[in-house]
């Protein structure tokens, strides 16, 4: 089992006094920074915050501390360290993605995209119609907001490039399957692209074992620094065009980043793997290699997060004054759960504040899906979301509070 107290010792959040007695559950709009990511980002303005790879000792440092970061990231992934690449956001990182591909397909070729996403994953392939590629909606189920791959296969055809979906969604919370969506895709001759920024904080995936050939999430909901974090694999990265300098186009993790990297930050995201491989070794689950470290790290989380999530379902569907959004089994879906009831979000987040507790309300640029689903995106929803730092009592506690506003 999840040693909660060690995993709370290493997160800096949880001694500050102005937290004190706050329940964090806005989790998925940005987690906590875990104390090993604070130390690096601090030594790295402290220490080395010169021009990295030039021929001195802080910059050798410098330049050492951004490489380790993409390499030991690469592991935990299951992919190459050249296919990973960081940018200031996932959502910039989209868009640079739907340019490279804008050049790369021609008229009449055809994508698809879901009304399941953050707005971040969909908006820019979808403005791809005006350059005349057509765009293919994989609608979700209005009642329960799943995702149905049969669905998908009567989209699917030999005009189809490139097949862009959620891991899970920031309001929906079912965990899609992203290794056999991938395969339906592949054999009808499509790449895919996943935003796994909703699912990443419950554990990094293993990439390269899923088989995706592209997957986005960002550093500052997995408890690192705020950078976007791109996988892009070897096959589809050298085949669209470089959108990075003319002279950066034979490195692969330099291909679609056209600005410069921020340094600091990049270095300061090998603090990530520090605290994962930290709360393996604790755990006793060091496995023979990183990505077995990872997946077995995901499970500890996961088993822990299902735990907590199942009570607050049960609360939920219990009352006839609210609408849960997707699964009611914990096991199938991320602690991102999302309610709809007579009380706008903003405002039910607002009553809650009192009690303790940190929510969100609102669309959470997730539009579509909850028009998808006939939810009044002016509205909106009540979205309580939690990662594995949480606890019982925390869980009861917004049990309570929600008794209480409702």
């Amino acid at each position: 089992m999840l040693d909660v107290d060690f995993v709370r010792s290493q997160f800096p959040a949880f001694s500050e006094q102005s937290l004190e007695g706050q329940a964090f559950f806005e989790n998925a709009g940005g987690s906590y920074t875990s104390a090993q990511v604070i130390d690096r980002l601090t030594r790295f303005y402290r220490e080395r915050k010169v021009q990295p790879y030039a021929p001195y000792r802080a910059s050798e440092l410098a330049g050492a501390e951004m490489d380790e970061a993409r390499a030991r990231l690469a592991g935990l992934l299951g992919v190459g360290s050249d296919e990973v690449s960081f940018g200031p956001s996932t959502t910039q990182n989209t868009y640079v993605l739907a340019q490279a591909f804008r050049q790369w397909m021609d008229p009449g070729d055809a994508i698809i995209v879901t009304n399941q996403d953050h707005e971040a994953n969909s908006g820019p392939w979808r403005r791809l119609a005006d350059e005349g590629i057509e765009v293919r909606e994989w609608t979700i189920d209005p009642d329960t907001g799943h995702l149905d791959p049969e669905k998908l296969m009567e989209l699917l055809d030999d005009r189809v490039r490139l097949v862009c979906f959620p891991h899970c969604s920031n309001v929906v919370g079912e965990i899609n399957p992203v290794a056999k969506i991938t395969a339906l895709a592949h054999a009808a001759g499509a790449f895919v692209c996943v935003d796994g920024v909703s699912y990443a904080p419950h554990g990094l995936p293993d990439v390269g074992g899923m088989g995706a050939d592209i997957y986005m999430f960002s550093a500052y909901k997995t408890y690192g620094p705020h950078q976007g974090i791109m996988v892009v694999r070897r096959n589809i990265g050298e085949m669209l065009p470089n959108q990075g300098h003319y002279f950066n186009g034979d490195s692969l993790y330099k291909r679609f980043t056209p600005a410069g990297p921020d340094h600091a930050q990049v270095a300061a995201s090998a603090g990530m793997v520090d605290y994962i491989e930290a709360l393996a070794a604790h755990h006793g689950l060091l496995g023979e290699t990183p990505v077995a470290t990872g997946a077995a790290v995901h499970d500890l989380m996961r088993d822990h997060e299902e735990k907590l999530l199942q009570p607050l379902l049960d609360y939920a569907t219990s009352k006839n004054s609210v609408r849960l959004i997707g699964p009611t089994e914990a096991a199938k879906r991320a602690p991102t759960v999302a309610l709809v009831t007579n009380t706008p979000g903003e405002t039910l987040a607002a009553q809650l504040a009192p009690h303790g507790v940190m929510a969100g309300g609102g669309d959470f640029y997730a539009l579509r899906a909850l028009e998808g689903m006939n939810v009044d995106a002016t509205h909106g929803v009540l979205r309580v979301s939690f990662v594995h730092y949480t606890t019982e009592s925390e869980v009861q506690k917004l049990i309570s509070a929600l008794d209480s506003v409702l």
